[in-house]
C-alpha cells in the first residue's frame, strides 16, 4: 500500500522524500515497480470499473451490498468486503438511513379497524396482503403528498398517487390504481394506519366493494407498519432527499422514475432473493411483468 501511495503520487512529490516519509527505501519502491502486477491487483482494476457502473447505474445509491448483488446478476463472485474497500477506495458511498418521525392525524371521529396483520410483514402469493401509507414531499411550490401500496409477497408498489392536498381522494386514487393493476381476490387484507384519510367512509366502502379485508394500526405506533415506513425511507434517502424540485410537477416525474423504472424493476431486494420486485414475481410465478 505504500509503494502504491508513492506511485499514485509520484508526478506530484519527489520519490525520496516521500519514501522517507513512509520509512521505505527508493530501492525498494523501484524494485517494486519493476514487478509485474498480480493477478489480484490486475482483478482490482477490473472491478473497479463494474463498481463504477453498477453504482452510477443505480444514481449514486447503492452500498456495498448492492453492488455485490449487481455483481451477482452478471455472474461475478466476489466478496462483499472485497467490494466495500473497492468503493473506499474509489470514494463511493451508499445512502444512510435517518430516523424515522410520526406524522399520522389519528384524531377523527371515524371508525378504525383492528390490527389484524399483527406485523406479519410477508406473504405466501401476491394480492394476499398490501400495506399502504402517504408521505410527503418538499418542493418548491409547497409540499406534493404521496399515497403508495405495496404488496407484501414481492414488495412491489402496485398503486400510487400524488397530489398537492392530503385528502381521502390520495389514497382512494392510489388503491384504485392497485387493484385496476392487480385484480386481486376476495382473500385480500389491506393495512394502514388509522389517520382519517384511510378511516373515511369512502375508502373503507372502496374497501368493503371489493370484499378486501380492512387492518389498521395500533395509534402512533411506526412498528405496526414498519414495510411502508422502511420503503419511504428509501426513497427519500435514495432520490428525494438528493434532489431540489422546483416545481411538484418536477417531484412527480422523479418519483414517478424511481417507483416504475427503478425501484419496481431494477432495484434488488434483501426480502425477494436480492432481486427486483416484479423479477422476483415473474421468477417465482412464471408471470408476466407488470
Amino acid at each position: 500500500m505504500k509503494y502504491q501511495c508513492i506511485a499514485d503520487h509520484r508526478d506530484e512529490l519527489p520519490v525520496a522524500m516521500m519514501c522517507r516519509l513512509l520509512h521505505v527505501k527508493p530501492g525498494g519502491f523501484y524494485a517494486w515497480l519493476r514487478r509485474p502486477p498480480s493477478q489480484r491487483s490486475m482483478d482490482d482494476r477490473r472491478y473497479k470499473k463494474k463498481v463504477v457502473e453498477i453504482y452510477e447505474e443505480s444514481d449514486g445509491v447503492y452500498g456495498s451490498r448492492k453492488v455485490r448483488d449487481g455483481f451477482l446478476d452478471l455472474g461475478f463472485h466476489i466478496g462483499r468486503r472485497r467490494i466495500a474497500r473497492l468503493m473506499q477506495e474509489l470514494g463511493l458511498k451508499g445512502c444512510p438511513k435517518k430516523r424515522y418521525r410520526v406524522t399520522t392525524q389519528s384524531n377523527h371521529g371515524f371508525r378504525v379497524a383492528p390490527n389484524q396483520l399483527d406485523r406479519e410483514f410477508t406473504a405466501e402469493k401476491p394480492n394476499q396482503r398490501w400495506v399502504a401509507d402517504i408521505t410527503y414531499i418538499r418542493t418548491g411550490e409547497g409540499w406534493l403528498y404521496l399515497a403508495a401500496v405495496m404488496d407484501l409477497y414481492s414488495k412491489a408498489i402496485v398503486g400510487w398517487s400524488m397530489s398537492e392536498r392530503l385528502n381521502r381522494d390520495l389514497v382512494i386514487s392510489a388503491m384504485m390504481m392497485a387493484i385496476w393493476q392487480r385484480k386481486p381476490g376476495s382473500d385480500l387484507m389491506h393495512h394502514s394506519d388509522r389517520g382519517s384519510q384511510y378511516a373515511s367512509d369512502d375508502f373503507r366502502s372502496l374497501l368493503d366493494d371489493h370484499g378486501i379485508e380492512c387492518s389498521m394500526s395500533g395509534t402512533g405506533n411506526c412498528y405496526d407498519n414498519a414495510a411502508m415506513e422502511s420503503w419511504f425511507g428509501l426513497l427519500k434517502r435514495e432520490r428525494v432527499y438528493r434532489r431540489r424540485y422546483r416545481t411538484r410537477a418536477e417531484a412527480r416525474m422523479d418519483v414517478f422514475d424511481y417507483i416504475e423504472r427503478f425501484y419496481n424493476r431494477r432495484r434488488p431486494h434483501g426480502s425477494a432473493g436480492r432481486m427486483s420486485p416484479l423479477k422476483y414475481e415473474q421468477m417465482t410465478l412464471n408471470e408476466t411483468v407488470h
